[in-house]
């Protein structure tokens, strides 16, 4: 039998609320529940119904398991070169992304290898919610930000807001490799 642990669930709660930017009275409103009950829940001072933990889970956007799992998150990861084989994107994208760190749902930084192609046909800027910081590990790329070119090469860096359109794009024969790290900002109702 397996007991579960209602100070871990608190914990985690509390962790997926603050990480959405809300204060307990909000969530607890769009629960349709009192702001003491959610409180007695985080402190791990009530158990609570698996039908509540599933409405805090709803509102918060977040899978019911993620409250219940005995070590759904590390406080290490580790993620050596030799077993990280997932790339997400192709060169009809742009870009390779190969994501760095597989750390909780609820982590504000996501750190991302990204290779510009020097073949990329891509040349029109997106836009993203989170902030993004760069730094050239090799090659050079020419940052297109807010319809400005600003070229970049190994050793340099920039931080900014992902909501203003940029694109990454080649500068010669030579594929370039970024380390970016995306960083969420915190939501407000």
């Amino acid at each position: 039998m397996v007991v579960i642990d209602i100070g871990k669930i608190g914990k985690r709660i509390r962790q997926a609320r603050l990480n959405k930017g809300l204060t307990q009275q909000e969530l607890s409103d769009k629960c349709g529940f009192t702001k003491s009950l959610l409180s007695k829940i985080e402190n791990g001072q009530t158990a609570s119904a698996v039908a509540t933990l599933s409405k805090i889970a709803n509102n918060l956007g977040t899978p019911l398991s993620w409250f219940l799992e005995e070590d759904s998150q590390q406080n290490l990861v580790l993620s050596l070169s030799k077993s990280r084989t997932s790339q997400i994107g192709s060169k009809e994208i742009g870009y390779l992304y190969e994501r760095l760190a597989n750390r909780s749902q609820f982590s504000k930084v996501e750190p991302t290898l990204v290779t510009v192609p020097p073949d990329s046909n891509v040349k029109d800027p997106f836009t993203h919610s989170e902030d993004e910081f760069i730094y050239i590990l090799n090659g050079s790329i020419y940052l297109q930000y807010d319809n400005e070119s600003y070229f970049l090469e190994a050793g340099d860096s920039a931080y900014f807001n992902g909501s203003i359109p940029h694109i990454f794009l080649p500068t010669g024969d030579q594929e370039a490799k970024i380390l970016t790290i995306f960083i969420q900002q915190s939501e407000t109702d």
